[in-house]
C-alpha cells in the first residue's frame, strides 16, 4: 500500500492509473486519420466549359476517367 494525498492506495490501482494516463495521452497525441483533400494549383479558366474540360482532362490523364485506356 502507498499513501497518496493522505489516502492508502494499492499498487494495482497506481499501475492501472499510470497505464490509463499513458495510453490516453498517446491516443490524443496521435494525428487524426482524416485525409485532407489533395489540392493542386488553381485553374484559371475563362468559362465553366473550359474548367470542366481541364478537370476532365486531368482526371483522364491520371487514369481515373471512364474513357481511360488500360
Amino acid at each position: 500500500m502507498y499513501t497518496v494525498f493522505g489516502r492508502q492506495v494499492g499498487a494495482h490501482v497506481l499501475a492501472m492509473a499510470t497505464l490509463g494516463t499513458t495510453f490516453t495521452g498517446i491516443y490524443f497525441a496521435m494525428p487524426s486519420k482524416t485525409k485532407e483533400k489533395e489540392t493542386g494549383p488553381p485553374i484559371n479558366a475563362a468559362s465553366k466549359d473550359e474548367e470542366k474540360f481541364i478537370l476532365d482532362f486531368i482526371k483522364n490523364a491520371n487514369g481515373g476517367g471512364e474513357n481511360a485506356k488500360v
